[in-house]
């Protein structure tokens, strides 16, 4: 379900009443262990947090890279965690954290999908959040596009 949202305040302005304090309460979390010179902004259709083009202007499709975002979706809200996604080792830590809390895990190729807020451990992923930073997430994409290449 992509919003057409240009502003944070539509997103949440147009977020079903149930999922809204949700969603804040995630977006909370991010906000408190963003790396510096990541932004939050809209795009993709989601709340997204970014390394912004004047930081970072080298990435395939012309956008600023992605580092996390978060949506809400037809049958599921979704936290994106590129930043961790990037790296196996970083990926395998988060999961093995995100297991130990006993909640059922929902992860996709970079995405965290849970229905209610108490389905996601917001400790692991303040964690997943604040463990890379803006260097280190770009290193690891510009290795990873040099494979590609």
């Amino acid at each position: 379900m992509r919003s057409e949202a240009t502003t944070l305040a539509d997103y949440l302005d147009e977020l079903p009443k149930d999922r809204r304090p949700q969603i804040e309460a995630v977006r909370d979390v991010i906000l408190a262990n963003l790396p510096h010179g990541i932004e939050e902004t809209m795009n993709w259709g989601m709340i997204s947090y970014e390394i912004p083009l004047s930081r970072y202007p080298d990435t395939y499709n012309g956008q600023p890279l992605l580092f996390a975002a978060l949506a809400s979706q037809k049958n599921h809200m979704a936290v994106y965690l590129h930043s961790i996604y990037a790296d196996p080792a970083t990926r395998e830590h988060f999961e093995a954290a995100y297991r130990a809390t006993g909640k059922r895990m929902d992860v996709g190729a970079s995405c965290v999908r849970f229905r209610r807020l108490e389905d996601l451990p917001l400790e692991v992923v303040a964690d997943a959040i604040s463990a890379v930073d803006v260097e280190t997430y770009i290193a690891r994409y510009e290795k990873a596009r040099s494979k590609g290449r």
